[in-house]
């Protein structure tokens, strides 16, 4: 999904004009960014929560080259699926079919692998998590 279609949704099921629509969406995301750079954490109970992490420069090398680059301090932001949305995703799905198991929480595609020793120096730590 992406954000016009969110908006799309949110004007029909509300029966409001796309354009309020559209800005209430927009309200809701800049709020989040705004708490998120903050330092604050977001917590929306049954469906998750948003933290910042924060990491050290460190030293790392460019994957092509071998090369080693300096990388600056950065805060990420990181998402945690709550259980209440986890089990409704995974509702009347068999089990073994390839899906996380239920104790792992994280979306993100970030891991313990993912630190800044076990980064390639890439420049984007989360892997497929991006700023947006």
């Amino acid at each position: 999904m992406t954000k016009a279609d969110l908006i799309d949704t949110v004007a029909e099921k509300l029966k409001l004009p796309r354009g309020r629509a559209e800005l209430l969406v927009a309200q809701v995301f800049d709020s989040m960014v705004e708490a998120l750079r903050r330092g604050d954490g977001i917590e929306i109970r049954g469906f998750g929560s948003f933290s910042i992490r924060e990491y050290k420069e460190y030293e790392g090398r460019n994957p092509r080259t071998g090369e080693t680059v300096h990388v600056k301090p950065k805060r990420l932001a990181f998402f945690k699926v709550g259980k209440e949305l986890r089990e409704r995703v995974n509702e009347g799905r068999p089990e073994g079919t390839g899906s996380a198991p239920a104790s792992a929480g994280t979306v993100s595609s970030a891991s313990a692998a993912n630190t800044p020793t076990g980064n390639t120096g890439s420049g984007n730590p989360g892997g497929n998590a991006s700023a947006g």
